[in-house]
């Protein structure tokens, strides 16, 4: 049976715990975070010095939080991980063994996910280190991927413009329909349509509406519509504008 220690009492932290509780060859047995807050029932401590010894280190904290965190380790020459998609692996702390594992998912605390669908990017330092983390990565998803720093910050930056960015715009149709008084459950089957168009075509061959067509009548109502929000109004030129020279208008 493989342990593992996890660091950090967030969103990531306590998916990670679930997910490994139904893991056959992997199991918890402690956490660790500063409001000593349990997640389930592992065993939890606030005092660095009473990590246990374990197999794996998952250091599941914020970004900026990781190096600190890594050079409080009381031990050395163990194998310890971060789970952010755009911290390089280098910024661990050098007195233990390096390595990533990063679950390319947004989390939220009262949402349950299918680990098994979700994309485990792994990097480590030493090449057996990788190995050991495809076993690990491999007991909770079904899609394991080793990737480099260079290549995981790119699909960082990636992640934020399809999730981050594109739930910002959902934000915007919201309030749009909340001032009209219209609900924004009308446009529900639309945005389940459009993520599901890219199973089968790529993004580019399923881009639609009025800036694709170069329909300058529409964008100029929209654009007017928009006035009493000039943030939106911004938005909505410059992606229009992306979209029409992406796409020449035909003669």
């Amino acid at each position: 049976m493989i342990t593992v220690v996890i660091i950090g009492s967030g969103n990531v932290a306590t998916h990670l715990c679930t997910a490994f509780r139904n893991s056959t060859g992997v199991r918890v047995i402690q956490t660790f975070n500063r409001k000593n807050k349990a997640i389930g029932t592992i065993p939890v401590t606030d005092d660095y010095a009473l990590l246990r010894l374990a197999d794996l280190y998952i250091i599941a904290v914020s970004d900026d939080a990781i190096a600190e965190v890594s050079q409080q380790l009381p031990f050395t020459g163990r194998l310890v991980v971060h789970t952010s998609g755009s911290v390089a692996l280098e910024e661990l702390h050098s007195g233990n063994r390096k390595g990533v594992f990063y679950p390319l998912q947004s989390f939220s605390m009262n949402k349950t996910v299918n680990f098994a669908d979700i994309p485990l990017c792994i990097e480590a330092a030493d090449e057996s280190d990788t190995v050991f983390l495809k076993t690990v990565a491999g007991s909770i998803s079904d899609h394991v991927h080793p990737v480099d720093s260079d290549q995981r910050r790119s699909l960082h930056l990636s992640a934020v413009f399809v999730n981050n960015f594109t739930n910002y715009m959902y934000t915007i149709g919201h309030e749009l329909c909340k001032e009209n008084r219209l609900p924004f459950d009308l446009l529900r089957p639309l945005i389940r349509e459009t993520a599901a168009k890219i199973e089968d075509v790529s993004p580019e061959e399923a881009q639609t509406g009025p800036a694709r067509r170069h329909d300058e009548s529409t964008i100029r109502k929209h654009l007017d519509l928009l006035k009493p929000h000039p943030g939106y109004e911004d938005i909505y030129r410059l992606l229009s504008k992306n979209i029409r020279e992406m796409y020449p208008e035909q003669e």
